[in-house]
Formats: C-alpha cells, structure tokens, sequence
C-alpha cells in the first residue's frame, strides 16, 4: 500500500488536520485492529469507546467526536464517505498488464480505442467496439457486435455475449455472464419448444457487477440497466428486467422475468422478486424479502420469518398451518358474542 503524509491526505480528502501532519499513513485498518502507521475510521458511534485504545497514527471521525481522540485525526462530516474516498486514493490493486496479450484472438474488423488493453487468451468477435482506456481481462469473451465503453473494465473470465451495449467507467467481476438465453420455452404435448431470444442487454454508465452475476438478455425488447446500479455476486437477472439509476442489489437475488424496478432502490441479499410486476422509486427490500406483488408507495418492506430456535420454529409452523380453522373459530365466536 502506498504511503502518505497525513497533511496531504487530509488536503485530498478536504479534511480537517487536527494533530501532526507529518505522520506517514501505511495502510488502512479497521477501529479495534489498527496499529502505528494506519489511519482507521469512526462511522459508527456504537464504537466511539474504542477510541481511548485505539493505536492507530491517525482517525477519520466527526467532531462530536473529536474529544474522545487520543491519536491525530481528519474530522469530516461524513466519516464512511470519506472513507471510501481514502480507500480508492490508497488502493492496492495490480494495475492490468498493458497493450494486447500475445495469446488474444481479435477479429481483424473489431474496433479498438486509444490505450486499450486485452488480456491472454482473451476471444473479441467481429464487429465490436471498445472504447478509450477499455481493459478486457484473461480468458473474457466478447460476442459479435459488442460494444463496450471508454474506461470500462472486465476482470478475467467475464463472457458478454453478441449485440451486448455496456457504457463508460463500468466495472464486472470475475466469471459474470452478460447476455445468455432467457428462459423462454413453449410447451408442446409435454416437450418444451425453445423460444429464442432476440433482444439485447443494455447497461449505463458507472454500473458494477460482481463476480458470478448472470444477466439474460431480452426476449424481445432489451434487458436494461440504469446508470450507477451496483450489483452484488451471484445474482440472477432475467430476461426484459429494467432496473432505474443507482439502485443497488446484494448478493444472491433472483429475478424473475419482465420485472421493473425504480431508480435508487435497495434490494436485500438472497430476495426473490416475481416477474412481470413493478417497483417503485427509493424502495428498500430487506434481506430474503419475497417479492410477489408490484410495490406503488416508496419505503422499506419486509418478509420472512428470522432464525429462531427450532423449537419455538415448530409451534409458529404449526400456528401458520392451521391459520384457516383458527379465523373461522374466531369468527364464530364474534358471531355468537355479535347475537349475546
């Protein structure tokens, strides 16, 4: 991790300094683990106690806690925003390996912008376009006719099939899938027919992608994915799904097909949301909520029973399957009480 001077960190990061600026931060680390040379963060006050222990050189808090420090400190208003910041400032990642891998196969009418770079052993099929400063990793596969935005990177292994659309500064993970079938079949007599899919994926600007996501195209019209969506590991998006602007999506969530979901929604890891409904603008869905019906109002929903010991798991199951006899009991009763 590179190192910096506090003073020039708290400079970057539009901090205020209080202590010494000369402190040379090494590395990021977290409130109770951190040692001399790291710099932590305080987001959360649950933690403020942690304070009068902490080793770390320096602390990015708010000044409501400010005199609980002992070390040299950035205050800022947002402390976990800052944070981010720090991290991207400080981050270690391998920067990719420059120009063409010798082992990349590249169709001679694909079009590449300026500062391109493509991995070993990496497949670009005819007719796509990358754009300026475009990293395609070892082993990806880009179908016919792709085109891929300027400063967009894909990490080895990513597979984006034909006709694909991918905007500006967008980053995906190791071995997500854009673009595969939908599951569109029809039957007949029992044999399933396969229904070919002839729409595309488009995806926004700043969109993020993590490892393992599958993206359907359309069947007819386009999957689509707005600016700024964040999407966790291993989802599954089907086909015609539109997703608004800067909605985030944990890991593990269904989707089934035709579905429309809101500009800066949040959705809840393992959440399985039913098909050919709507979601609204600024809904949060907690984690395994269970989606069966369009959502019109904004807010937070959600559905599930939490873990609880088995036990007590058994006499709500046995509660929950009996439900029906017990309302007609209780309208019974209500019936005969409404007569006394």
């Amino acid at each position: 991790m590179p190192s910096i001077r506090l003073a020039d960190l708290a400079q970057q990061l539009d901090a205020q300094l209080h202590g010494d600026g000369e402190i040379m931060i090494t590395g990021i680390a977290s409130i109770g683990n951190a040692k001399s040379g790291q710099i932590t963060f305080l987001s959360d006050n649950r933690f403020r106690n942690k304070l009068s222990s902490c080793q770390a050189s320096a602390v990015i808090l708010t000044e409501d806690n400010l005199p609980l420090c002992i070390s040299s400190a950035l205050v800022v208003t947002n402390a976990y925003l800052t944070y981010a910041r720090m991290a991207q400032l400080m981050d270690t990642t391998p920067k990719p390996t420059a120009n063409i891998g010798e082992r990349a196969v590249i169709s001679p009418d694909a079009k590449q912008g300026q500062q391109v770079s493509i991995g070993a052993n990496a497949v670009i099929e005819s007719g796509v376009i990358l754009g300026d400063n475009v990293i395609i990793g070892p082993g990806c596969f880009i179908g016919k006719n792709t085109c891929i935005g300027a400063g967009t990177r894909l990490w080895a292994n990513v597979t984006i099939y034909h006709d694909i659309s991918i905007g500006e500064r967008c980053l995906i993970q190791s071995g997500t899938i854009i673009g595969s079938d939908g599951f569109g079949y029809a039957n007949d007599c029992g044999a399933w027919i396969k229904i070919p899919q002839l729409g595309r994926v488009i995806i926004g600007d700043r969109v993020e992608i993590g490892a393992c996501t599958t993206i359907d195209r359309g069947a007819l019209e386009d999957t689509c994915i707005g600016h700024g969506v964040i999407i966790d590991n291993q989802c599954q998006i089907a086909h015609n799904v539109v997703i608004g602007d800067n909605t985030a999506i944990a890991g593990g969530v269904v989707m089934a097909g035709s579905l429309t979901i809101g500009r800066s929604c949040m959705i809840g890891g393992a959440s399985v949301i039913n098909g050919h409904i709507t979601i609204c603008d600024k809904v949060t869905v907690g984690g395994m909520g269970m989606v069966m019906r369009s959502i019109t109002e904004p807010g937070v929903y959600s559905s599930g029973i939490p873990l609880q010991p088995n036990k007590k798991w058994r006499q709500t199951a046995a509660l929950v399957m009996n439900i029906g006899d017990i309302s007609k009991r209780i309208k019974a009763i209500e019936r005969k009480l409404e007569k006394n």
